[in-house]
């Protein structure tokens, strides 16, 4: 077995160095596709990580043990159910009093009723001459936003127990809303009219970046879910959220909740559910469906980078074997065995795609501060696995891409060498 000396490998990386600055231009156009593959592969995995945290934090934000209970699965178009699906009943609005005696295990019942674009309807919310439409108005009881944490409140505070059951006109802001609306004042304690109706304003969320589905918490404006419903008659798709503590198992809690509305809605034992129990889960499903599109584009880049910049690379080492022809011989003359030649040229090949593997990691680095700095939410990151990645990626082309010409000079005839001219 060939072992190459420190002084040989030393030797061997200043050659294939001296390759890259005798033809500049050649060795960057062969460095070139490697730079893309790689720093592809790493801009993509930094930022697709800062996202996995963030729509992570999005799901924590909603309640990690928070289930929602629906009329149709989330995330999905009612008008492409079958008939069966579509023709499932309304909630009613008693049936979370119902679910809190019949479900011990569970922590938190709550219902909220939603009106707004989504759903085909518009609202209109004004403050003298300044208005917003587009407007979600979502009835909800006290308990909302402790089990969905992501309406947290920023100044002011939410519905209380006394608003809910006198159905008062009061409301709490999203902040784009607000601040919209109430550009240089504080909005506590003032009056808004939605659709036409006064509100006193007795809270503003907290701001909420969003995220890349469906509408933010700005766009929120959220009423007592009592006058909500003496309010707006017509808007019947209501939700319940419900919570399960850390110390019950949460399919126990699952299955009381689900045991409690086959009886309030008389589902017979032989009848499948005719309503659906989500978990915030089903964001992350959906956020790892549309990454995977991502992922798939990134490796068709990548590999086309890499293709590129290996048979550029494997193009300069045939090169540079033909132009070495009688350096080889020589050393074939005085001793230099076929594996040593073998050795030396995929040394310089592999010395070559790391150059470019470097360079590559370094704009993927760049690219993933630039993310993270400007789109702080987003909190893309270069981790050392994937920086390994993308050296393993580079040293795995100059092999396989080094090889063909390596081995080509390990077998030249070393006296036809030396008479090459």
């Amino acid at each position: 077995m060939a072992i190459m000396t420190a002084a040989q490998a030393r030797e061997n990386c200043l050659a294939a160095l001296e390759t890259l600055r005798s033809s500049k231009v050649r060795s960057a156009l062969t460095v070139l596709g490697i730079v893309i593959g790689v720093s592809s592969v790493i801009s993509m995995a930094s930022i697709i990580q800062g996202l996995n945290k963030f729509v992570q934090d999005k799901v924590e934000s909603l309640g990690s043990r928070t289930y929602f209970v629906t009329r149709f699965p989330f995330g999905t178009d009612p008008s492409h159910f079958p008939q069966s699906i579509r023709t499932r009943r309304y909630f009613e609005y008693d049936y979370a009093d119902f679910i809190r005696q019949a479900a011990p295990d569970v922590q938190i019942v709550t219902t909220f009723g939603t009106r707004g674009f989504i759903f085909g309807d518009s609202n209109l919310i004004t403050n003298g001459d300044r208005s917003v439409e587009k407007v979600i108005v979502r009835g909800a009881e006290p308990q909302y936003t402790e089990a969905i944490p992501l309406f947290s409140v920023g100044r002011g505070r939410f519905i209380s127990a006394f608003d809910q059951e006198h159905a008062r006109a009061v409301v709490v802001l999203g902040a784009a809303i607000n601040e919209s609306l109430f550009p240089n004042t504080d909005a506590i304690g003032k009056t808004v009219r939605i659709n036409g109706d006064l509100y006193d304003v007795i809270g503003v969320f907290e701001h909420d970046a969003g995220l890349f589905v469906g509408p933010t918490v700005d766009a929120f404006a959220i009423i007592p879910l009592s006058n909500f419903k003496k309010q707006y008659p017509e808007a019947k798709e209501l939700i319940m959220a419900f919570t399960v503590p850390q110390n019950v198992s949460v399919q126990t809690a699952q299955d009381e909740v689900i045991q409690a509305m086959r009886r309030l809605r008389h589902i017979p034992a032989s009848k499948e559910n005719d309503f659906e129990l989500n978990s915030p889960d089903f964001l992350s499903n959906l956020w790892n469906q549309l990454t995977g599109a991502l992922v798939i584009l990134t490796t068709v880049i990548s590999s086309i980078g890499l293709l590129v910049g290996g048979i550029g690379v494997m193009n300069i080492m045939l090169i540079s074997v033909t132009e070495r022809t009688q350096e080889i011989g020589l050393r074939k003359a005085i001793g230099a065995r076929r594996v040593d030649i073998r050795l030396q040229f995929l040394l310089e090949a592999v010395v070559l795609t790391l150059v470019g593997g470097t360079i590559g990691i370094l704009i993927g680095a760049g690219v993933s501060t630039l993310v993270r700095t400007f789109v702080p939410s987003i909190p893309a990151s270069l981790s050392y696995l994937w920086v390994s990645i993308g050296f393993t990626i580079s040293v795995g082309v100059g092999l396989f891409f080094g090889y063909y010409p390596a081995n080509l000079a390990a077998n030249l005839d070393p006296i036809v060498c030396l008479r090459y001219e």
